[in-house]
């Protein structure tokens, strides 16, 4: 068989297969063949030499149009011999009359390495040459016929050779452009993952951003107008449902537009976080407390969201589980780092049993900004749920 085609470019439809460039090897063809068409023309043999030889070397070229080149072009073996064959029946009458056709061999030879694979193109080159050879060894004498055979031997065992090397340079090229095709390949199916991998990430902290804020600001809507349908009174709980409400659109047009949530908007963390203790202590009636230590200073967006938000899922759990009486938000400004911590003192709960997606999607959070999430309870009473955050970490986002 044929040497393996390489594939194109992605897209592309079309290999690069060293014989897929037929325009010049039909261009030496065509030479090759009708010149000796045209010294046969201008000789003064008889009629029939030039119609024969004339009719041989031209019929090589609807060969090749008809049989040669879809031969090549589809590495059909049956064809190419069929093809070949025509080639040798075709010139052997024509260089036994004309030895000048024997410069029909620079484009006839080519076409064996064309159609077959080295070895078997070297029989049918051998087949092309023997002819003009037997003609020369009947014309001249034991001397001369030694140095013709010794050049024709030349000559042949060179485009043997040349062949080869041109067989496995287009084998070489083939494996190449597989390789490449395959790398090309890869480096597709990494872009897909990771183009799925931040979709996924997005699509994680879409579900975070609307974790800490509607769904958080939701839950404190239904359980105000609870409170307010079992009071004689409900207007004081109905308007704090009113302003978390508001607050809770207001959010959901800042997730939208990827501003920075509601909170922190025109206003610093610690007055966030004030505001954040306060408003449970309105809607809750617990007693709540807001600490600060440490020289209070500003830190990147990113460090200050994620703080927020890690003090909003605290007081939302203190809220919906904790049954405590009174609760603290505190945050530490340290040399090293920063601390934001929220304790209660309710029922507790067991870290290891816990499951929703509060505690993990806000780990997740800490995480992303080089931080760490500490939570501490137990059964017997009391949570504490602590947030430390590097400053180099936080400087790096600066």
């Amino acid at each position: 068989m044929t040497c393996p085609d390489p594939p194109g470019p992605p897209g592309s439809g079309a290999g690069h297969h060293a014989w897929r460039s037929l325009g010049g090897w039909e261009a030496l063809l065509a030479v090759s063949t009708l010149l000796p068409v045209v010294f046969t023309l201008g000789s003064d043999a008889p009629g029939w030499e030039k119609a024969t030889v004339v009719g041989c070397l031209t019929a090589t070229l609807p060969a090749y149009l008809l049989l040669g080149r879809p031969a090549i072009l589809s590495h059909d073996r049956r064809r190419g011999t069929v093809y070949i064959a025509s080639l040798i029946l075709l010139f052997t009458p024509a260089v036994l009359i004309a030895p000048h056709t024997t410069f029909a061999l620079f484009g006839l030879c080519p076409q064996c390495f064309m159609v077959f694979p080295a070895r078997r193109a070297m029989i049918a080159v051998a087949a092309l040459n023997l002819p003009p050879v037997t003609r020369h060894l009947l014309q001249i004498d034991g001397a001369e016929a030694f140095g013709f055979l010794m050049v024709t031997a030349i000559v042949v065992v060179f485009s043997g050779v040349a062949g080869s090397w041109i067989e496995r340079i287009t084998r070489q090229s083939a494996e190449r452009a597989a390789l490449i095709e395959e790398l090309e390949s890869s480096r597709a199916e990494v872009a897909r993952l990771s183009a799925e991998r931040g979709a996924q990430s997005e699509r994680e902290r879409l579900a975070g951003e609307i974790h800490d804020t509607l769904a958080q600001g939701f839950t404190s809507i239904i359980m105000l107008i609870q409170a307010a349908e079992a009071q004689r009174d409900p207007s004081r709980h109905l308007a704090l449902a009113v302003r978390t409400a508001r607050e809770n659109l207001a959010e959901a047009r800042r997730l939208v537009t990827a501003l920075s949530p509601a909170p922190l908007d025109g206003s610093s963390l610690d007055e966030a976080l004030r505001r954040l203790a306060n408003r449970l202590g309105e809607e809750t009636g617990l007693t709540v407390m807001f600490e600060i230590s440490g020289e209070s200073r500003p830190l990147s967006a990113p460090v200050e969201v994620v703080l927020v938000r890690a003090a909003q899922e605290g007081l939302a759990n203190v809220r919906r589980h904790a049954e405590a009486r009174a609760v603290t938000v505190s945050i530490a400004y340290r040399d090293g780092s920063v601390l934001l911590e929220v304790r209660d003192d309710g029922r507790g709960f067991s870290p290891s049993g816990t499951r929703g997606y509060g505690l993990r999607g806000m780990r997740a959070r800490v995480e992303q900004v080089g931080g760490t999430l500490e939570p501490a309870a137990s059964p017997a009473g009391g949570t504490s749920l602590k947030v430390v955050i590097p400053t180099d970490v936080e400087n790096r986002e600066a």
